[in-house]
């Protein structure tokens, strides 16, 4: 039975894909920052671990949690774990990028790096981090999501270079809109921390509200969190790993762009989209 940790497992992708691989046989530690949350896991069968990856020190103690209940014996890790903060780049604080960056890419390096000799011992294993299409081309009112996303692809490439003479695979995720909670913590984010009444965007404001507070898919080509897991399992059982998996039609279709097209063009569909998200 082969060990996996997955971060941020509370609900949506993280959740789906801990229950997904749990039901192929893995066993399966899923992090969750929340007691409740924590208890619920445990009680489906999964082996929860508390983790805030914005706390070095939760991260330390997590990384030790695991060796010890792994016996220093791990397979894969799906690094999840993550939020978006909508705001004009303009709007954003240091302290307000600070906490995005420190739960999506310091929190996630960290872990990673304290994992490393593990795989290292075995010289075998499986890394997986879940970027996403804004890790690809950027949208305007999402710059530190798109930023953090952007240094992960960076980061992922970089170690699988760096692990190319190993049996330790690197691969990225990028999915696209996928149907979670996503947009439920984006826009508590973007009330704590984007001073709305005050700012210049103040009215392109209340159309991110509006379609950070639709239920549901809010934009086409929406798929289910199911669409990841499988993803995950190729990258996971594959011999020939892939270094990035797209998932969603907007994946394939904007990584196609931005490889053809001139960053104008590209910069006037990017435009569009988003005025057509936020009527």
């Amino acid at each position: 039975m082969k060990n996996i940790l997955i971060t941020g497992c509370s609900t949506g992708i993280g959740y789906t894909v801990a229950k997904g691989l749990q039901a192929r046989g893995y066993r399966v530690f899923a992090t969750a920052r929340k007691a409740t949350d924590l208890e619920r896991l445990e009680n489906e069968g999964l082996n929860a671990i508390e983790l805030d990856l914005a706390d070095s020190e939760s991260v330390n103690d997590a990384a030790n949690e695991l060796m010890l209940r792994t016996s220093n014996e791990l397979y894969g890790v799906f690094h999840n774990g993550a939020y978006g903060q909508p705001g004009a780049v303009e709007d954003l604080s240091r302290a307000t990028l600070e906490k995005q960056f420190a739960s999506n890419v310091f929190g996630w390096i960290e872990l990673n790096n304290r994992l490393m000799p593990i795989f290292r011992q075995r010289n075998e294993g499986r890394i997986i981090f879940n970027s996403s299409v804004l890790g690809l081309v950027a949208l305007p009112y999402r710059g530190a999501y798109n930023a953090s996303k952007y240094a992960i692809e960076g980061f992922a490439d970089t170690l699988r270079q760096e692990l190319a003479d190993s049996c330790i695979y690197v691969s990225l995720i990028e999915p696209g809109p996928i149907n979670s909670q996503f947009r439920a913590n984006a826009l508590q984010a973007l009330k704590d921390n984007i001073d709305i009444n005050t700012s210049y965007h103040r009215q392109k404001y209340q159309g991110n509200i509006r379609r950070l507070e639709k239920q549901g898919a809010a934009v086409p080509f929406t798929l289910e969190p199911e669409a990841v897991l499988q993803k995950v399992i190729h990258a996971l059982e594959s011999n020939k790993p892939k270094a990035h998996y797209y998932v969603t039609f907007p994946t394939y279709l904007f990584a196609t762009l931005k490889r053809i097209l001139p960053a104008t063009w590209l910069d006037k569909i990017l435009l569009q989209v988003s005025a057509s998200e936020n009527k």
